[in-house]
């Protein structure tokens, strides 16, 4: 049986943008009160991905969205995805991250959407107008003032949270290639099952694996939880990119930050600095005015159907 189907519009796209940043925003919030629950982040993350896999590779079966036949060339794109995006980051990112500073990682993973722009006006010949690069611009000083890199040093983890930072990125761009032939379920369960494999054979590697058989009724919560997250931030993602310019989608994506700000703000009941508060405000602004500039230009690329 085949679900509902949505629509193929650049509309569409931008709305499953906004619809992913805002399962970003919350992931990140409830992401850190998982984490504290595991001793080994590199568990949670490997168990995390697999409830994912399941849950995305389930629901392109129930509504029918696994093509019979996608040939050796598509399944090694949709492999690649796995790869560059699945499973090397999240090592990289994971490793780095306990190097490097709290401050350099928060300003260095910020800058995804810039990477993506560059290499979509590169690779997929995307044309940001004035008024796009101008939003862009804002954007990036705004990012700077939610998290000021005072402080940031440069060493070993900062260059392997780049690293990371740059497959994302290139992750981006494969993706909005692959989605023209590839649905998007299929290729998000795809990207999370066979990096799950590269992340599983970490684990095994590392002699990890076992506390997988320690975990008590709780954690699985948590895994379950932050997984079902994960898989409704991958379909929405890859939805938004199948339908809309890969630099609008990652310009949109950081409206997470200001919904996880929210979320923090409720919890705590403290309100942030003026700088934050200032940056938070305009990401909205900035990335809302990617969004219309998107909407409203003309020479953005034929959207896949």
């Amino acid at each position: 049986m085949r679900g509902p189907r949505i629509g193929t519009s650049v509309a569409t796209g931008i709305g499953l943008a906004v619809g992913t940043a805002v399962i970003s925003g919350v992931a990140v919030f409830v992401n850190g009160y998982a984490v504290r629950q595991f001793g080994d982040p590199a568990t949670f993350t490997v168990l995390k991905n697999a409830v994912a896999a399941v849950v995305l590779l389930g629901v392109a079966v129930a509504v029918g969205g696994v093509p019979r036949r996608l040939g050796g060339r598509r399944w090694a794109g949709v492999a690649a995805l796995g790869l560059v995006g699945g499973s090397v980051p999240f090592l990289l990112f994971f490793t780095g991250l306990a190097e490097a500073s709290a401050p350099a990682a928060a300003v260095i993973h910020k800058t995804l959407f810039i990477w993506v722009a560059l290499l979509a006006a590169v690779v997929l010949r995307e044309r940001p107008g004035a008024w796009l690069l101008g939003a862009l611009v804002v954007l990036l000083a705004a990012q700077l003032l939610v998290q000021p890199p005072d402080g940031v040093a440069w060493g070993g983890g900062e260059t392997l949270i780049a690293l990371a930072t740059g497959l994302w990125a290139v992750e981006t761009i494969l993706a909005k290639r692959l989605l023209a032939e590839v649905p998007p379920l299929v290729a998000g369960a795809g990207r999370m099952g066979f990096g799950l494999l590269v992340l599983i054979g970490f684990l095994l590697a590392t002699g990890q694996a076992s506390a997988v058989v320690q975990l008590g009724a709780e954690q699985w919560a948590w895994v379950l939880g932050t997984g079902v997250l994960l898989a409704g931030y991958v379909a929405t993602w890859y939805g938004a990119l199948r339908r809309a310019p890969a630099t609008m989608v990652a310009a949109v994506l950081t409206i997470g930050a200001p919904i996880t700000a929210i979320l923090q703000l409720l919890s705590s009941g403290a309100l942030p600095a003026a700088g934050p508060l200032a940056g938070n405000a305009m990401i909205l602004l900035a990335a809302g005015g990617v969004a219309v500039v998107t909407l409203r230009s003309r020479s953005v690329p034929a959207v896949a159907g």
